[in-house]
């Protein structure tokens, strides 16, 4: 059966085929253990354990299945009747199936269909697929598609008939096909998507940056180990293999810090070297480089273990191996023989910043430790000053960068408190804030900000991407997903009924707020949670990530799954503010154009928006966003949009399951009758199930339309999926992270 998932999750190709003959044969066995598993010893099943082994949410299929299957009415299924109901799915011929479908939904027995009971079946189907619609729209959809099969108007829909109507839908028959057969199979493992080898073309397109900074990151660590080692060859193996990871550690611990310099990297990508850096990658290079000084400092201690341990034995050393590892007397080190002291409480500091840095420990509400323990650099620069030597001179370039950073961040962000003035608490626990723009706050479609508001945390930042176009010039837009502590405590807090700085004159200051707007917004506020608020809070930013290369793109295709569709709403106001400055209009006929000329604020032909969401709820955020960016293509033709969108809702059941056969043709007879989507009520169509990418990127790459660049906003997840497609197809890829 289909199972709503993840919108994370890949979907199975194999799924999109005929099932071969091998896979029939594996299925029809996995049936047959299951059967028996429940059956027992009376080797037959209720409807009951039917309905259980099928792990259905909606009741109606499987109660149709079972009456359908029990051939003869005893209220149990044999073994026997399965294998002979299966066998038909399997290998009958397309009007086999098509008779099974009829009965499906002739639920009487009567051998037509009645507009009720078309009306069940596509209720039941709605429900299967998380779908919330008001009853007059379920009523619109049972007559759109009864309608349109009740040819002869006799108020019921005859098997001639169905078939009919299923033939004018492309590629029906053969989902049936794929549809029956899948129906019952169990959840299968996901398969790795594409992945090209590496140095092949197609890796080589998307990694060569990293690749090169690779290389030179492991040949410069062979170059100052051999250097290091060698200048130490007369004090043994052991020394020379500390000294050797001693040097890369003054190395990795003086620019580990750096790369995490977001105001810096801004910067960088503003100039020529960020086609050369892997500015994208900065957080997987720290996380890298972090892994690497946990290692070299292991066996660099080590390796003075082993050196300690052979001065102990000798005869000619006063001091005994603890006195050499722990203490400070055989003036060990530059300052006052405090290199043993201080190298083990390095040890210790490093190993506490390594464990609190985990997943396990970032991700299960547990930031504040992280973050705690990651400050413990400071003390740990210190101590490495006292350590090495020479660690002061690696230090003194990145660390003065450092510092002047973290000074003008930390001035900039305290310089003026800010004020909340919106907020709006939106479906599956999104808190969009409204937020009185700087004068001086300039910023960039896609860039994002650091948050605090210290009724919440007064310590604590979080990085969120700004959704509002900076053409919007009044206030910064957030939308923020509940996923952890402190986005919890901030949603909780606006539920409730007066929240700390939502009070007296409220309306007063909301009205002057809307009133000294600039151009129209677009607004997503429901009444009954939209709160006027004036809570304090400081944000640091804006910062750059890698949607910056959008503009500079020819053809763009934007993914956004879930929440992480913020970086392109503010990205899609933009580029059609941008679209309709080329918009000409003759002052007599009011014929209007768009200027062909690309210029260096904008060289885009074509962008393609695919947003993925598992419910229907979730396309709330932005609906009222995507209607506008509609709207301002209405004028123009389908065929030659700038701006083409694209819907999915993961939790729908697809075209290729049998038992959204029915509903998926309402659907689209409605969509067409009433020009827009009966889930989001946009013009485009929601598609449901999850896109298939080989489909989705062959009709961008048939369009021609200039060098096409992928920007990816979701779960780590379906990165992996979406990034091997685009290495297939040679698309550059580009994954928005913090």
């Amino acid at each position: 059966m289909s199972i709503p998932g993840d919108p994370t999750q890949p979907d199975p190709e194999g799924h999109r085929g005929t099932v071969s003959a091998k896979e029939d044969a594996k299925w029809l066995q996995w049936v047959t253990q299951q059967f028996e598993t429940i059956a027992g010893e009376n080797e037959e099943i209720n409807l009951q354990e039917f309905k259980t082994a099928l792990n259905v949410k909606e009741p109606f299929f499987a109660e149709r299945f079972f009456a359908l299957f029990d051939s003869d009415g005893s209220g149990t299924i044999t073994l026997q009747e399965l294998k002979e109901a299966l066998n038909l799915l399997i290998h009958g011929n397309p009007m086999d199936k098509l008779k099974f479908l009829f009965q499906v939904y002739d639920i009487d027995g009567s051998g037509s269909i009645d507009a009720d009971e078309l009306r069940t079946v596509l209720q039941s189907c709605l429900r299967e697929s998380a779908i919330s619609l008001p009853e007059e729209k379920l009523d619109q959809l049972t007559l759109a598609l009864f309608e349109s099969a009740d040819k002869d108007c006799s108020g019921t829909i005859t098997f001639d008939e169905l078939r009919d109507e299923l033939q004018r839908f492309p590629g029906v028959m053969e989902n049936l096909t794929i549809s029956a057969a899948h129906w019952l199979k169990p959840p299968t493992a996901q398969p790795c998507p594409y992945r090209p080898r590496p140095l092949t073309s197609a890796y080589w397109h998307n990694h060569r940056s990293q690749l090169l900074c690779l290389t030179a990151y492991v040949g410069l660590h062979v170059l100052l180990f051999a250097l290091a080692a060698s200048a130490h060859r007369a004090l043994g193996v052991s020394v020379m293999v500390a000294k050797g990871c001693g040097q890369c550690l003054n190395f990795d611990c003086s620019l580990i810090a750096v790369l995490m310099l977001r105001r810096s990297l801004t910067w960088l990508r503003a100039t020529w070297l960020a086609q050369v850096l892997p500015l994208d990658q900065n957080i997987q290079f720290h996380q890298l480089m972090g892994y690497v000084v946990v290692g070299l400092s292991l066996v660099h201690t080590v390796a003075h273990i082993v050196n300690f341990a052979l001065r102990a034995q000798s005869e000619s050393s006063p001091f005994q191996f603890w006195e050499l590892l722990l203490t400070t007397r055989p003036g060990i080190g530059w300052v006052h023989g405090l290199a043993s002291p201080t190298g083990v409480a390095l040890l210790l500091l490093l190993l506490l910043m390594f464990v609190c840095s985990s997943p396990c420990i970032r991700r299960s509400g547990h930031f504040e430790v992280f973050y705690w323990t990651h400050l413990s650099y400071l003390p740990m620069w210190l101590l490495l000053i006292l350590h090495g030597p020479n660690f002061w001179k690696w230090l003194l370039i990145p660390g003065t960068l450092f510092f002047l950073e973290k000074a003008i961040g930390l001035v900039v962000s305290r310089m003026t408190a800010l004020c909340i003035v919106e907020v709006n608490l939106l479906p599956s626990k999104v808190t969009h804030l409204l937020i009185k723009r700087p004068p001086l706050f300039n910023y960039r479609p896609g860039d994002y900000l650091y948050l605090n508001i210290p009724t919440i945390a007064r310590y604590e930042w979080h990085p969120f991407t700004i959704s509002s176009a900076p053409e919007q010039r009044d206030t910064i837009w957030l939308h923020i997903r509940s996923q952890g502590q402190w986005t919890n405590r901030l949603y909780e807090s606006f539920k409730a009924s007066d929240p700390v700085g939502c009070g007296s004159k409220r309306l007063s200051r909301s009205l002057k707020m809307r009133r000294s707007q600039r151009r129209p917004q677009v607004s997503e506020m429901s009444l009954e949670n939209h709160q006027f608020c004036n809570i304090k809070c400081y944000i640091d930013g804006p910062y750059g990530t890698p949607t910056r290369r959008i503009f500079a793109s020819e053809h763009a295709v934007l993914i956004g799954a879930g929440i992480g569709i913020t970086p392109f709403a503010s990205i899609l106001q933009s580029i059609m503010y941008r679209h309709q400055k080329r918009k000409h209009i003759c002052p007599n006929c009011q014929h209007s154009w768009m200027e062909g000329i690309q210029d260096d604020d904008m060289k885009l032909h074509k962008v393609d928006f695919i947003w993925i969401n598992r419910n229907q709820k979730s396309f709330e955020w932005f609906v009222s966003l995507l209607t506008k960016l509609e709207m301002d293509q209405a004028e123009e033709p389908q065929e030659g949009r700038f701006l083409e969108l694209h819907m999915y809702m993961t939790s729908a059941l697809g075209k290729n399951d049998m038992k959204a056969i029915g509903l998926q043709m309402a659907l689209d007879l409605l969509a067409k009758k009433e020009k827009k989507d009966s889930i989001t009520g946009l013009q485009t169509r929601t598609q449901p199930g999850r896109p298939d990418w080989n489909k989705v990127f062959q009709k961008v790459a048939a369009e021609k339309k200039g060098k096409v660049q992928v920007f990816f906003c979701g779960s780590p997840a379906l990165a992996k999926v979406v990034k091997g497609h685009c290495e297939q197809f040679s698309f550059k890829f580009f994954q928005e992270n913090f």
